[in-house]
């Protein structure tokens, strides 16, 4: 009978995904043992000594496996039952860290724990999220082709966002965005997307054409537009649709000329704006910026960011098709590249690895990905297709950032590697969130609410 019992316990977990999860965590110490290493140290002392970073990460890594061994053992009904609630206690945490929160690198979003460690509530918030989401869009009286429905799930994903502005983690309030492809799973029309797609080109030719001759670029396109529009539509629909035109064209240049530089000048941090422009070759002029402080100019905020993303082209540059070998980059062995054991770890890999070994590791990702909504798509219960698809979107973004940030696609904000960047909240998280989809995958007979 108790072996009866042991059996079912671990029943239908995908054990493939659990295989390139110890992968790729095993890739994120050696990574972050490249980084670190000192020729001639005692690297096995050091290993165990539990003071570098990759000592602490072998640790952070050994809690992990322990907290994933609890939760596949633990019943699926849990995470329905309790998936409200561990979102009101995220938001709360989040609200802590204004009172309680430790500065680190200009943002206050970390709570100090015994020990030497700190919690970031925003990384935890991430499972919570993905939870009450999944737990709202899944319920019975729920209609997700309403826009009531649409707006409320929306406000669960964006207000952990808003906390996160709140607390200058740009990078980690973009995560949230990502759960909006989950929602488009599940119903969520594709005018949003077309419309936040929309302006997304539009801001980025804000930063790259000239004010006004965007305006009068936008004015030529409105134009010819109702000049098509007049000879094809109806004679009662013109009217209408000359309005509709007319009514986006003041929209458009309302943002271009007046929205877009309100929030790189008001809203945005100095740094925060200097980098993106940065990321389309421009130069941001500092004391435009209402936050910036008297001793901050444009040039001397872009410096930095110019110098982190150089540093990690010439990193991943230098390690060529095959690469330089384990142990042998000299710009990693140099720490030219800052931050290179989080938020640059990825350019450890192109150095040692070359162009080969960073196809083989982007591929691991790539199946692991596919692994992931496979099974979501295998759910019988909206609830665990909703959360597979959310895990699927957080772990998509943060990829596809992090890896664009390294190679100067896209701005620094901030992002992670997932289960390769050294962090305990950062494997902590993304190890609970993929546990969760294995336990819930488990259990994918059953008709969770």
């Amino acid at each position: 009978m108790n072996r009866k019992k042991n059996n079912l316990a671990v029943e239908g977990i995908d054990y493939t995904v659990i295989w390139l999860y110890g992968a790729l965590v095993t890739i994120g110490i050696l990574c972050v043992f490249m980084v670190e290493y000192k020729v001639g140290s005692n690297w096995i002392a050091t290993f165990l000594g539990g003071k570098a970073n990759y000592s602490k990460q072998l640790i952070f890594a050994g809690i992990c496996a322990l907290l994933a061994t609890f939760i596949l053992l633990t019943d699926s009904k849990i995470f329905t039952a309790f998936a409200n609630l561990s979102y009101v206690v995220g938001i709360l945490l989040m609200l802590a860290t204004f009172v309680l929160g430790k500065n680190i690198n200009g943002s206050k979003s970390w709570i100090p724990l015994v020990g030497g460690f700190n919690l970031q509530p925003a990384e935890l918030c991430k499972i919570f999220t993905s939870l009450a989401l999944a737990k709202f869009i899944s319920r019975q009286e729920v209609d997700f082709s309403n826009l009531k429905s649409q707006l409320i799930a929306g406000i669960i994903a964006l207000t952990p966002a808003a906390l996160s502005i709140l607390q200058h983690e740009l990078g980690l309030a973009l995560v949230y965005l990502s759960l909006l492809i989950a929602m488009f799973r599940e119903g969520l029309p594709a005018q949003f997307l077309i419309i936040g797609s929309c302006f997304g080109i539009l801001s980025l030719a804000t930063l790259i054409v000239e004010r006004d001759a965007l305006t009068i670029t936008l004015t030529i396109l409105a134009g010819l537009i109702i000049f098509l529009a007049y000879r094809q539509v109806r004679k009662k629909q013109k009217l209408v649709t000359i309005t509709a035109i007319l009514s986006i064209w003041i929209l458009c240049v309302g943002v271009q000329r007046f929205v877009v530089p309100y929030v790189f000048n008001n809203v945005l941090e100095c740094y925060q704006s200097t980098r993106i422009y940065s990321m389309v070759g421009k130069d941001y002029d500092c004391s435009l910026n209402k936050k910036s402080n008297e001793k901050t100019t444009g040039k001397a905020a872009r410096k930095p960011d110019d110098y982190n993303v150089r540093q990690s082209k010439i990193a991943i540059g230098s390690g060529g098709f095959f690469g330089r070998g384990f142990l042998k980059g000299t710009q990693t062995r140099g720490k030219y590249v800052p931050e290179q054991d989080t938020d640059f770890i990825f350019t450890s890999l192109g150095e040692a690895f070359g162009f080969v070994g960073c196809a083989i590791f982007l591929g691991l990702y790539f199946f692991f990905l596919f692994r992931i909504i496979r099974i979501a798509e295998r759910q019988r219960s909206t609830f665990s297709r909703v959360y597979a698809y959310c895990v699927a979107s957080i772990l998509f973004f943060h990829i596809a950032v992090n890896v664009s940030m390294t190679i100067g696609l896209f701005p620094i904000v901030g992002i992670t590697l997932p289960l390769i960047s050294y962090g305990g909240s950062s494997l902590l998280t993304f190890t609970v969130l993929i546990f969760i989809m294995l336990r819930l995958d488990a259990d994918r007979q059953m008709v969770l609410r």
